[in-house]
């Protein structure tokens, strides 16, 4: 099977660099002027996913950078699950830097990859200019192991749970990978308030189940177009889900390990940009950002989902822009 997907809309050609351990595939577009850009995706999503940012931001004359992170796309990652822990996937994004020859840089982080932006200032201060969460805040150190927590409010059905079973959802989610995707990568059909009224086994986040009463012939709430759609279908056809679960798989680790870490992110621009319509990381998650964090600013896009930067990437575009070209002037 070849090395490059065949169908790579709207992306530069992949460049690699050998990091970390890892040969890591990331994607460059615009002048090397200024500092860098670099765009962090989540699950289960790819640079692909930035595909409307590294444009829009390069024809503005930002210098973009969009890795395929660890164990995603072309980045393949070792088998260890521990191999996928905080330590590795900031340490990556670092040793993406040292590659280009770069001292500092401005992450953008969706989804999981807002949750590894957001550790940098704390595990990797001097290589951070500043930090943009999309849709994904900072999130405290929490009291409790975060899948004990999880398994105490939601059950073992909770998706983030039941991730923790080696195979099982890796098999589930790589049985059609066509539906997979589609199921994920829709709009949304209603708000938080909407979501909480349901019964309670119904929120209890059990994608599994979710997923198997998924009927992709009836869903018009679908964003990709063909072409994007069959993007992501032959990427995780080749790579299949367990690099991207294995993330998931480090809850405990990560929590246990970054006991010693600090608290807050001071000194450092932040951007927080938000979801109207993302029932699983709502808004109001945001809300005490700024016991934080010294120096935040925040944005909410209205009538998104939790794909953002993909349904609405007109308004997350003017967002960056806005925030950059008064924080980080050309």
């Amino acid at each position: 099977m070849t090395d490059t997907p065949s169908k790579a809309p709207a992306l530069p050609a992949p460049q690699y660099a050998e990091v970390n351990g890892i040969r890591m595939a990331y994607y460059e577009a615009g002048p090397r002027q200024g500092v860098p850009i670099v765009f962090c995706h989540g699950f289960p999503e790819l640079a692909f996913s930035w595909r409307h940012q590294i444009a829009a931001l390069a024809a503005a004359g930002r210098w973009v950078i969009a890795p395929d992170q660890r164990g995603y796309g072309l980045t393949p990652g070792p088998e260890a699950v521990e191999a996928y822990d905080m330590e590795h996937l900031t340490g990556d994004l670092v040793g993406l830097l040292d590659h280009l020859g770069v001292q500092k840089a401005i992450f953008v982080g969706h989804d999981w990859g807002g949750i590894v932006v957001w550790q940098l200032p704390l595990m990797h201060p001097s290589r951070v200019a500043g930090i943009i969460g999309l849709n994904t805040p900072f999130f405290p150190r929490l009291p409790l192991d975060p899948i004990q927590m999880y398994r105490n409010a939601y059950g073992d059905d909770m998706y983030i749970v039941h991730f923790q079973q080696p195979g099982v959802a890796d098999a589930q989610l790589g049985a059609d990978v066509e539906k997979t995707i589609r199921y994920f990568m829709r709009k949304p059909k209603g708000t938080q308030e909407d979501f909480l009224a349901q019964p309670a086994e119904r929120r209890s986040l059990a994608l599994q189940t979710a997923l198997a009463h998924y009927e992709p012939s009836t869903d018009d709430n679908q964003f990709l177009t063909p072409d994007e759609l069959a993007f992501f279908v032959e990427a995780f056809q080749r790579t299949g889900f367990t690099g991207g679960i294995n993330w998931y798989r480090n809850f405990t680790r990560n929590w246990e390990r970054s006991e010693p870490l600090p608290r807050r992110v001071d000194g450092i621009p932040c951007l927080m940009i938000m979801a109207e319509l993302d029932v699983v990381l709502p808004p109001a998650m945001a809300d005490r950002m700024g016991d934080q964090i010294s120096d935040l600013e925040k944005v909410l896009i209205e009538g998104s989902g939790h794909w953002t930067q993909q349904e609405k990437p007109a308004e997350v575009n003017a967002a960056l822009l806005d925030w950059l070209d008064r924080r980080f002037p050309l």
